[in-house]
């Protein structure tokens, strides 16, 4: 099976990241929300709680297969500003294993030199930021094994663009059909 974690910072995006863990889950594919405030109680940037499944410090990646940032804000600055889940995200990138960002997320992606010559895409104010991208105005681009989206619009295709990667397209249309979303 497998293995997802979503970072959740204070002023994530309560759509764009809870989309993708129920999505991931009606396909029996592992994912954990993972703090990286130090508190399992991590509020969004509309002020919904979430209780994280694991803290960051308590987490061992060796196991996983991607990884996924939510945007919103603060919660993509916080993100950014947290050191070890910048050194995961790069140690993935060079590892060849999925990293997937959504909203102002990719952002992040862009200015650590992961999306230099990929197509990408992001919330429109972030889009300066996707330094060396091929910039896309999709709901969703998969380039390799680098996913962005554009924002909580986009989030259920996101979430299926996630599934279609780590179970193949059938899957991810067999999803859509039950929740009745036109791919």
């Amino acid at each position: 099976m497998s293995r997802v974690c979503i970072f959740l910072a204070d002023g994530f995006e309560e759509i764009e990241a809870l989309t993708v863990v129920d999505l991931l889950r009606r396909r029996d594919i592992g994912i954990s929300m993972v703090s990286v405030s130090g508190d399992k109680a991590v509020t969004g940037s509309h002020g919904i709680a979430v209780k994280a499944d694991a803290l960051f410090a308590e987490m061992d990646f060796s196991g996983t297969d991607m990884i996924v940032l939510p945007g919103g804000m603060p919660g993509t600055k916080n993100l950014e500003a947290y050191e070890p889940l910048m050194e995961l995200v790069d140690a993935f990138y060079k590892e060849d294993r999925y990293v997937a960002a959504i909203c102002a997320a990719p952002r992040i992606l862009g200015q650590r030199g992961i999306l230099k010559g990929r197509k990408a895409c992001s919330y429109p104010d972030a889009e300066g930021d996707l330094d060396g991208a091929v910039v896309s105005h999709s709901s969703v681009e998969t380039d390799g094994k680098v996913i962005t989206s554009r924002g909580m619009g986009c989030a259920i295709a996101f979430g299926l663009a996630i599934v279609e990667a780590l179970q193949g397209k059938e899957a991810a249309d067999i999803l859509a059909e039950k929740i009745i979303y036109a791919r």
